[in-house]
């Protein structure tokens, strides 16, 4: 069934939205797993996991992407530590699986937040790989574990690669990465798939149910320069962290004839806790591996009138951009207290 985008004139309110009850600690919580490469929208999305009390965040492991490893590491202990989180955090993969490295210093900056300085994070990391960790996370919630990707797939490339019953160890995934149609770091790739194809590949092929929010979606999921400072004026050190290491990102974007600040990672999160504002549609996705002009790609049978199976998998191409900044400056409030 294709889900409808809500047709609304308003802003959501707490009491319209069924959104604000499952997720301030109504019903059961679901066991996350999130995988990062902590740049400035990860950031922001790790601050959002924080106020989801639907989710019970497990475990948060760190790959290159954005920057590289040390970096997201760093950014990745002191986000969550300005959270007020001391969920465990576990080192992953300095590298791709093949490819050469490549980073992303002129969105992020070249410390990933934005040339924002956090203080140094007092807690360590976990002695456990991320893809250990993750593999004993998933034996541990018998097949409920959800994961959350918005980096490189290279930690989930090498848990496929070591533990082969894990894919009937997770229930479902849901990433930011790729597109049903074009890419921003080639004509063809997305960078979170272009970064490490084989091990997107490898996601796709595993029998893993999958919920790709390419940038078809996030693209859209955007804040301009006056929401971007109305979100730093709810004064809370945790909202005016997101507008100021966004700001590099905001100028990035706005020299590409883009609106204001995609905020990739956050749309993706707030999808996995609820996708009723979003527009999806199963199909068939894998990735392009062959080293030519298209590699990195996200192949999907969407669009096609050949469809191919199994059709496992769901592709999201829309949202409800006001239900979307509506939910996302509610659960910063909460930073507030409110």
């Amino acid at each position: 069934m294709i889900r409808k985008i809500p047709h609304r004139r308003t802003p959501f309110k707490a009491e319209e939205d069924l959104f604000y009850e499952r997720c301030e600690g109504g019903g059961d919580r679901i066991p996350v797993w999130f995988d990062c490469d902590t740049g400035v929208d990860d950031a922001n999305a790790l601050l959002l996991l924080h106020q989801l009390d639907c989710f019970d965040l497990i475990g948060v492991s760190t790959v290159a992407g954005n920057v590289g490893l040390e970096m997201t590491t760093r950014n990745t202990l002191a986000v969550l530590e300005l959270a007020g989180s001391g969920v465990p955090v576990y080192r992953g993969a300095a590298l791709p699986l093949i490819r050469d490295q490549i980073m992303a210093p002129e969105v992020h900056g070249k410390n990933g937040l934005g040339g924002v300085i956090l203080p140094e994070p007092k807690k360590q990391i976990e002695d456990l790989t991320a893809w250990d960790a993750l593999y004993q996370a998933a034996l541990a919630h018998k097949g409920e574990l959800v994961l959350i990707a918005v980096g490189p797939m290279t930690n989930i490339g090498l848990a496929l690669a070591k533990y082969k019953d894990l894919p009937r160890l997770i229930k479902r995934a849901v990433i930011m990465g790729g597109a049903a149609v074009g890419g921003n770091t080639s004509p063809a790739g997305e960078f979170n798939i272009l970064v490490d194809p084989e091990a997107a590949d490898m996601l796709f092929s595993s029998g893993i149910p999958v919920a790709m929010c390419g940038l078809d979606m996030t693209l859209k999921a955007y804040m301009t320069p006056k929401e971007l400072d109305d979100l730093g004026a709810l004064g809370s050190p945790q909202a005016r962290f997101t507008r100021d290491c966004l700001q590099s990102a905001q100028t990035y974007s706005m020299s590409l004839g883009h609106k204001g600040a995609a905020l990739h990672d956050p749309a993706a999160v707030l999808y996995a806790a609820d996708p009723s504002i979003f527009e999806d549609y199963p199909a068939w996705v894998r990735v392009e591996t062959a080293r030519c002009k298209t590699y990195g790609k996200t192949v999907t049978d969407l669009y096609s009138d050949k469809k191919r199976e199994p059709r496992n998998h769901r592709v999201v191409i829309d949202l409800d951009r006001e239900a979307f900044l509506a939910r996302l400056f509610h659960l910063m409030r909460r930073y507030n207290g409110g």
